[in-house]
């Protein structure tokens, strides 16, 4: 082998273990009691206007309660560290590793109340934090803001008419108890913070906070505090209209797919001048025109999003504009649904997408939740009748208690479960896919159409009469009844 090789292989070689190295420049490792077997995950929002999450990292907690868990980040972010139903949230910088503990925690407490509407925080404790931790920083900040308003709480009230000399003091408080360090991303934090305080209180207007905050200034897409500022300021301020440019106008252009109309007729307000900001402010207006119907079609929003990507010369542009079209794409009707593949009361193993070219009922439910075996009842109350009438109709029950012995007790013991004869499955500690599917409270139902696209945004319950109206069955016309009289 000659020189020349041997220089490239080495080359290679060391390419190769920077390349490693540069995807793990953060390491965190943990102890869980009790957490053995349990799956672990990393996420971080992707963006501040579509905010979702995208995992970072994952791992299962060894046998002997630790788990490590890696990441890579130019800049410090806010992460959430999650364990089945719990989570907590926390900053990591690059180049640091961090030492977790989570003590002695009711991983039933799930089964005892819905932590989907009222969150159970995970007992995160950090270890071996130094004095100068953005997080210890973060933590001492959030305290005095949140001590000095409890404390002036009367100040701040709407009904006593705050002044502007209370805020004042606010920031000299912050500013002794909580001062500027070298750590650069707590100092933006602390200003963009405060900046976002004072707008909210009506203590600025949206023109001089624009001004001192955002014009004349670059964009810092990356940095989570500037865009929580920029789109506090922004929020609705486009896309429920303007003196200026009524919605009804906009929506009209939307419907139209005229993208540089729509661009450039921002321009008028003299906030929006510079070419990237009101490109920007475009992107986030277009997001919220998806959900206001009475002026805007959500198709043509999504298309008109793909287009401002398309033609936009910011690249970060164009990786929002196609990040939010595919998020709300994801929540229409008509969306791809995730497939899974889950256990049956046999332990044999069950793939949604074995079920294609049939409608899809699906429900997740608790055994034991009264609400549950209501719906349940009333679904096999209509199960004979409605195959009967549909051949390419199937009823699919996952189950979610933590425990799949439950749901073998319901179907394989009880008179009641004797009836419900139809597809049922275990979500085997599937956390991930209750999420995908939007589960917050027991009953859920999702109903899929035989192409496998998500029918309705929100499923009714059997309970509604859902059952008798359902789309798989065939219409029925009254020819006998008509809007307007036959003479």
């Amino acid at each position: 082998m000659n020189l020349l090789a041997r220089v490239s292989i080495l080359f290679i070689m060391l390419a190769g273990a920077a390349a490693a190295w540069a995807q793990t420049n953060i390491t965190i490792r943990g102890e869980v009691v009790d957490g053995a077997g349990k799956a672990v995950s990393l996420y971080h929002n992707t963006d501040m206007l579509t905010m979702v999450e995208e995992q970072m990292d994952k791992t299962v907690i060894t046998d002997n309660n630790h788990f490590e868990l890696n990441a890579y980040s130019n800049y410090p972010t806010l992460v959430t560290l999650q364990i089945e139903n719990y989570s907590q949230s926390f900053f990591v910088e690059p180049g640091r590793e961090y030492e977790v503990y989570v003590p002695a925690f009711d991983w039933d407490l799930d089964e005892k109340k819905n932590v989907f509407l009222d969150p159970e925080v995970l007992p995160l404790e950090f270890l071996n934090m130094p004095v100068d931790d953005l997080n210890a920083l973060i933590s001492n900040y959030e305290m005095v803001v949140a001590q000095y308003m409890t404390e002036h709480q009367n100040r701040f009230d709407a009904r006593f008419h705050p002044k502007k000399r209370y805020f004042d003091s606010l920031v000299a408080e912050v500013n002794k108890r909580a001062p500027d360090t070298r750590n650069e991303y707590f100092n933006r934090y602390k200003r963009y913070q405060l900046a976002s305080l004072k707008f909210s209180l009506r203590f600025d207007s949206r023109k001089h906070m624009v001004q001192e905050y955002i014009k004349n200034q670059p964009v810092l897409y990356y940095d989570d505090n500037y865009m929580t500022l920029f789109t506090t300021l922004f929020a609705n301020s486009v896309s429920k209209g303007t003196k200026l440019l009524p919605a009804w106008q906009l929506g009209g252009w939307v419907q139209d797919l005229k993208v540089k109309v729509f661009l450039d007729s921002l321009g008028v307000d003299s906030l929006l001048r510079n070419e990237q900001v009101r490109e920007l402010v475009a992107l986030q207006a277009l997001q919220e025109a998806y959900y206001q119907g009475n002026y805007y079609d959500p198709d043509r929003v999504i298309e008109m999003l793909r287009l401002v990507g398309q033609q936009s010369k910011f690249s970060e542009h164009k990786v929002l504009a196609e990040r939010i079209a595919n998020h709300l794409h994801q929540q229409a009707c008509g969306a791809e649904v995730p497939s899974f593949t889950l256990p049956d009361v046999d332990k044999e193993m069950v793939c949604l997408d074995s079920m294609r070219g049939k409608w899809v009922y699906l429900s997740f439910v608790r055994s034991g939740d009264p609400n549950c075996i209501g719906e349940l009842e009333t679904m096999a109350h209509f199960k004979d009748s409605v195959y009967a009438q549909c051949k390419n109709v199937e009823f699919v029950t996952v189950c979610c208690d933590r425990e799949p012995q439950k749901m073998y007790h319901l179907l394989r013991n009880t008179k009641k479960g004797k009836r419900y004869t139809w597809t049922w499955l275990h979500f085997d500690g599937n956390y991930q896919l209750l999420e995908h599917y939007g589960v917050a409270a027991y009953p859920h139902f999702v109903l899929i159409n035989p192409e496998g696209q998500l029918q309705y945004a929100v499923t009714p319950a059997p309970g509604t009469g859902f059952l008798l109206k359902a789309p798989w069955l065939p219409k029925q016309e009254d020819e006998e009844r008509h809007f307007f009289l036959n003479y």
